[in-house]
Protein backbone atom coordinates (compact mmCIF):
# COMPACT_ATOMS: atom_id res chain seq x y z
CA UNK A 1 0.00 0.00 0.00
CA UNK A 2 1.35 3.36 -0.96
CA UNK A 3 1.65 6.24 1.42
CA UNK A 4 -0.92 8.13 -0.62
CA UNK A 5 -3.56 5.40 -0.19
CA UNK A 6 -2.96 5.20 3.55
CA UNK A 7 -3.63 8.88 3.95
CA UNK A 8 -7.10 8.61 2.49
CA UNK A 9 -8.88 5.47 3.88
CA UNK A 10 -12.27 4.47 2.49
CA UNK A 11 -15.30 5.42 4.60
CA UNK A 12 -18.01 2.75 4.81
CA UNK A 13 -21.50 3.98 5.86
CA UNK A 14 -23.92 1.36 7.26
CA UNK A 15 -27.61 2.33 7.30
CA UNK A 16 -29.92 0.46 9.67
CA UNK A 17 -33.58 0.39 8.66
CA UNK A 18 -35.93 0.14 11.70
CA UNK A 19 -39.21 -1.56 10.81
CA UNK A 20 -42.38 0.27 11.92
CA UNK A 21 -44.75 -2.28 13.44
CA UNK A 22 -47.38 0.30 14.41
CA UNK A 23 -49.33 0.03 11.20
CA UNK A 24 -49.19 -3.75 11.34
CA UNK A 25 -50.95 -4.08 14.75
CA UNK A 26 -53.03 -0.89 14.99
CA UNK A 27 -56.06 -1.06 17.36
CA UNK A 28 -57.20 -4.55 16.43
CA UNK A 29 -56.45 -5.87 19.91
CA UNK A 30 -58.90 -3.37 21.40
CA UNK A 31 -61.71 -4.68 19.24
CA UNK A 32 -60.91 -8.26 20.20
CA UNK A 33 -60.82 -7.35 23.89
CA UNK A 34 -64.17 -5.52 23.65
CA UNK A 35 -65.71 -8.60 22.01
CA UNK A 36 -64.37 -10.77 24.80
CA UNK A 37 -65.80 -8.51 27.53
CA UNK A 38 -69.18 -8.37 25.76
CA UNK A 39 -69.28 -12.16 25.49
CA UNK A 40 -68.49 -12.54 29.18
CA UNK A 41 -71.23 -10.07 30.14
CA UNK A 42 -73.77 -11.93 27.98
CA UNK A 43 -72.73 -15.21 29.62
CA UNK A 44 -73.20 -13.69 33.07
CA UNK A 45 -76.72 -12.46 32.19
CA UNK A 46 -77.71 -15.87 30.84
CA UNK A 47 -76.45 -17.63 33.96
CA UNK A 48 -78.31 -15.12 36.16
CA UNK A 49 -81.57 -15.63 34.24
CA UNK A 50 -81.27 -19.41 34.49
CA UNK A 51 -81.07 -19.18 38.27
CA UNK A 52 -83.78 -16.48 38.60
CA UNK A 53 -87.43 -17.18 39.43
CA UNK A 54 -90.08 -17.59 36.74
CA UNK A 55 -91.60 -14.19 37.53
CA UNK A 56 -88.26 -12.46 37.08
CA UNK A 57 -87.74 -14.25 33.77
CA UNK A 58 -91.17 -13.11 32.59
CA UNK A 59 -90.48 -9.55 33.65
CA UNK A 60 -87.16 -9.44 31.80
CA UNK A 61 -88.68 -11.04 28.72
CA UNK A 62 -91.58 -8.64 28.84
CA UNK A 63 -89.22 -5.67 28.88
CA UNK A 64 -87.61 -6.71 25.61
CA UNK A 65 -91.04 -7.27 24.05
CA UNK A 66 -92.40 -3.92 25.27
CA UNK A 67 -89.52 -1.70 26.51
CA UNK A 68 -91.67 1.43 26.98
CA UNK A 69 -94.42 -0.39 28.90
CA UNK A 70 -97.03 1.43 26.84
CA UNK A 71 -99.11 -1.25 25.23
CA UNK A 72 -101.81 -0.38 22.77
CA UNK A 73 -104.33 -3.07 23.73
CA UNK A 74 -106.05 -4.28 26.86
CA UNK A 75 -106.75 -7.78 28.11
CA UNK A 76 -104.57 -10.83 28.20
CA UNK A 77 -101.66 -10.74 25.76
CA UNK A 78 -98.06 -11.78 25.40
CA UNK A 79 -96.72 -8.25 25.68
CA UNK A 80 -95.72 -6.35 28.79
CA UNK A 81 -94.71 -8.70 31.58
CA UNK A 82 -95.80 -11.74 29.61
CA UNK A 83 -99.29 -11.96 31.11
CA UNK A 84 -101.19 -8.71 30.58
CA UNK A 85 -100.64 -5.38 28.93
CA UNK A 86 -100.48 -1.93 30.49
CA UNK A 87 -103.37 0.37 29.73
CA UNK A 88 -102.37 3.45 27.77
CA UNK A 89 -103.67 6.98 28.27
CA UNK A 90 -106.43 6.57 25.67
CA UNK A 91 -107.75 3.41 27.35
CA UNK A 92 -107.82 5.09 30.75
CA UNK A 93 -109.58 8.12 29.33
CA UNK A 94 -112.30 5.92 27.80
CA UNK A 95 -112.67 4.06 31.10
CA UNK A 96 -113.00 7.39 32.91
CA UNK A 97 -115.77 8.47 30.54
CA UNK A 98 -117.64 5.17 30.99
CA UNK A 99 -117.52 5.45 34.77
CA UNK A 100 -118.77 9.03 34.63
CA UNK A 101 -121.65 7.95 32.42
CA UNK A 102 -122.57 5.13 34.80
CA UNK A 103 -122.46 7.38 37.87
CA UNK A 104 -124.79 9.91 36.23
CA UNK A 105 -127.53 7.28 36.48
CA UNK A 106 -127.49 7.62 40.29
CA UNK A 107 -130.44 9.82 41.40
CA UNK A 108 -128.31 11.73 43.93
CA UNK A 109 -125.40 12.21 41.50
CA UNK A 110 -126.01 15.95 41.11
CA UNK A 111 -125.48 16.44 44.84
CA UNK A 112 -122.23 14.48 44.89
CA UNK A 113 -120.77 15.34 41.47
CA UNK A 114 -118.40 17.98 42.85
CA UNK A 115 -117.12 15.50 45.43
CA UNK A 116 -116.02 12.93 42.85
CA UNK A 117 -112.63 13.44 41.22
CA UNK A 118 -111.11 11.12 38.64
CA UNK A 119 -107.51 11.51 37.50
CA UNK A 120 -105.17 9.42 35.36
CA UNK A 121 -101.91 8.66 37.16
CA UNK A 122 -98.89 6.42 36.60
CA UNK A 123 -100.60 3.73 38.68
CA UNK A 124 -103.83 3.84 36.69
CA UNK A 125 -107.21 5.56 37.03
CA UNK A 126 -107.71 7.11 40.47
CA UNK A 127 -111.26 7.78 41.68
CA UNK A 128 -111.36 10.04 44.76
CA UNK A 129 -114.56 10.33 46.79
CA UNK A 130 -114.14 13.57 48.73
CA UNK A 131 -116.02 14.15 51.96
CA UNK A 132 -117.96 17.26 53.01
CA UNK A 133 -118.26 18.83 56.44
CA UNK A 134 -121.41 16.82 57.23
CA UNK A 135 -120.22 13.66 55.55
CA UNK A 136 -121.06 12.61 52.02
CA UNK A 137 -119.90 9.04 51.53
CA UNK A 138 -119.19 8.08 55.16
CA UNK A 139 -120.79 9.11 58.39
CA UNK A 140 -118.74 11.77 60.17
CA UNK A 141 -116.05 10.20 62.35
CA UNK A 142 -117.37 6.73 61.51
CA UNK A 143 -116.19 3.98 59.17
CA UNK A 144 -119.80 3.20 58.19
CA UNK A 145 -120.69 4.29 54.63
CA UNK A 146 -123.71 6.49 54.06
CA UNK A 147 -126.55 5.42 51.80
CA UNK A 148 -125.19 7.61 49.00
CA UNK A 149 -121.68 6.23 49.49
CA UNK A 150 -122.91 2.65 49.39
CA UNK A 151 -124.91 3.26 46.21
CA UNK A 152 -121.97 4.91 44.47
CA UNK A 153 -119.57 2.11 45.41
CA UNK A 154 -122.04 -0.48 44.09
CA UNK A 155 -122.21 1.34 40.76
CA UNK A 156 -118.42 1.43 40.57
CA UNK A 157 -118.25 -2.28 41.45
CA UNK A 158 -120.61 -3.19 38.59
CA UNK A 159 -118.39 -1.31 36.15
CA UNK A 160 -115.22 -2.85 37.55
CA UNK A 161 -116.67 -6.31 37.01
CA UNK A 162 -116.38 -5.67 33.26
CA UNK A 163 -112.60 -5.22 33.54
CA UNK A 164 -109.65 -7.47 34.33
CA UNK A 165 -107.67 -4.83 36.18
CA UNK A 166 -106.85 -5.20 39.83
CA UNK A 167 -108.05 -2.55 42.27
CA UNK A 168 -106.37 -0.78 45.17
CA UNK A 169 -108.38 1.04 47.85
CA UNK A 170 -107.07 3.87 49.99
CA UNK A 171 -108.47 5.63 53.04
CA UNK A 172 -107.44 9.17 53.98
CA UNK A 173 -108.36 11.57 56.77
CA UNK A 174 -107.72 15.22 57.57
CA UNK A 175 -105.36 16.37 60.32
CA UNK A 176 -108.03 16.81 62.96
CA UNK A 177 -107.28 14.36 65.81
CA UNK A 178 -109.90 11.66 66.16
CA UNK A 179 -110.36 12.25 69.87
CA UNK A 180 -109.90 8.73 71.24
CA UNK A 181 -106.82 7.21 72.79
CA UNK A 182 -107.52 3.71 71.46
CA UNK A 183 -108.68 4.77 68.00
CA UNK A 184 -106.89 7.24 65.73
CA UNK A 185 -107.01 8.49 62.15
CA UNK A 186 -104.89 5.50 61.19
CA UNK A 187 -107.60 3.07 62.24
CA UNK A 188 -110.36 5.24 60.76
CA UNK A 189 -108.69 5.52 57.34
CA UNK A 190 -107.95 1.78 57.20
CA UNK A 191 -111.47 0.84 58.38
CA UNK A 192 -113.11 3.04 55.75
CA UNK A 193 -110.95 1.50 53.03
CA UNK A 194 -111.94 -1.97 54.26
CA UNK A 195 -115.62 -0.97 54.36
CA UNK A 196 -115.36 0.09 50.72
CA UNK A 197 -113.66 -3.22 49.90
CA UNK A 198 -116.51 -5.19 51.47
CA UNK A 199 -119.09 -3.36 49.36
CA UNK A 200 -117.13 -4.02 46.16
CA UNK A 201 -116.76 -7.73 46.93
CA UNK A 202 -120.40 -8.08 48.06
CA UNK A 203 -121.46 -6.88 44.62
CA UNK A 204 -119.35 -9.59 43.02
CA UNK A 205 -115.79 -8.32 42.63
CA UNK A 206 -113.58 -11.31 43.43
CA UNK A 207 -111.18 -11.15 46.35
CA UNK A 208 -108.15 -11.75 44.12
CA UNK A 209 -109.00 -8.58 42.19
CA UNK A 210 -108.29 -6.53 45.32
CA UNK A 211 -104.61 -5.69 45.07
CA UNK A 212 -104.09 -3.55 48.18
CA UNK A 213 -106.06 -1.91 50.99
CA UNK A 214 -104.20 1.09 52.38
CA UNK A 215 -104.86 3.42 55.31
CA UNK A 216 -102.82 6.64 55.18
CA UNK A 217 -104.45 8.72 57.95
CA UNK A 218 -103.42 12.35 57.26
CA UNK A 219 -100.03 11.55 55.72
CA UNK A 220 -101.12 12.28 52.14
CA UNK A 221 -103.27 15.36 52.35
CA UNK A 222 -105.06 16.49 49.23
CA UNK A 223 -104.95 20.12 50.40
CA UNK A 224 -101.62 20.50 52.16
CA UNK A 225 -102.18 24.21 52.88
CA UNK A 226 -105.50 23.43 54.55
CA UNK A 227 -104.91 20.21 56.53
CA UNK A 228 -108.27 20.27 58.35
CA UNK A 229 -110.33 20.77 55.20
CA UNK A 230 -112.96 17.99 54.99
CA UNK A 231 -111.94 17.26 51.37
CA UNK A 232 -108.80 15.68 52.80
CA UNK A 233 -111.11 12.97 54.15
CA UNK A 234 -111.57 10.69 51.18
CA UNK A 235 -111.69 7.18 49.82
CA UNK A 236 -109.65 6.45 46.70
CA UNK A 237 -110.40 3.59 44.32
CA UNK A 238 -107.47 2.98 41.96
CA UNK A 239 -108.03 0.91 38.83
CA UNK A 240 -104.46 -0.30 38.49
CA UNK A 241 -102.64 -0.78 35.21
CA UNK A 242 -102.77 -4.43 34.21
CA UNK A 243 -99.62 -6.30 35.12
CA UNK A 244 -98.47 -3.74 37.67
CA UNK A 245 -98.79 -6.15 40.61
CA UNK A 246 -96.73 -8.81 38.86
CA UNK A 247 -94.07 -6.27 37.98
CA UNK A 248 -93.84 -5.16 41.62
CA UNK A 249 -93.59 -8.77 42.81
CA UNK A 250 -90.87 -9.54 40.27
CA UNK A 251 -88.93 -6.45 41.30
CA UNK A 252 -89.17 -7.40 44.97
CA UNK A 253 -87.97 -10.95 44.28
CA UNK A 254 -85.04 -9.71 42.20
CA UNK A 255 -83.56 -7.76 45.12
CA UNK A 256 -80.54 -9.53 46.66
CA UNK A 257 -81.12 -10.92 50.11
CA UNK A 258 -79.50 -9.09 52.97
CA UNK A 259 -76.27 -10.68 54.03
CA UNK A 260 -76.63 -12.72 57.18
CA UNK A 261 -74.26 -11.84 60.02
CA UNK A 262 -71.34 -14.19 60.43
CA UNK A 263 -71.78 -16.70 63.29
CA UNK A 264 -70.18 -15.66 66.53
CA UNK A 265 -66.80 -17.20 67.20
CA UNK A 266 -66.55 -19.63 70.10
CA UNK A 267 -63.40 -17.95 71.32
CA UNK A 268 -63.71 -15.44 74.14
Amino acid sequence: MSAKGAAHPKIIIVRKVVADHGEEHGGAWKVAYADFVTAMMALFIVLWLLSASEKVQKAVGGYFQDPTGKGRQTGTTNAGIGETLTLNQNDLQRLKEKLEQAMRQIPAFQNMAKQIRMTITAEGLRIDLLETQRGMFFETGNPKPTEAGTELLKVLANELLKLQNKVAIEGHTDSTPYGRVDYSNWELSADRANAARRILTDVGLSQDRISQVRGFADQRLLLKNDPTNPSNRRISIIVRNQGLDAQEEAFAESKPEAQKPAPASGKK
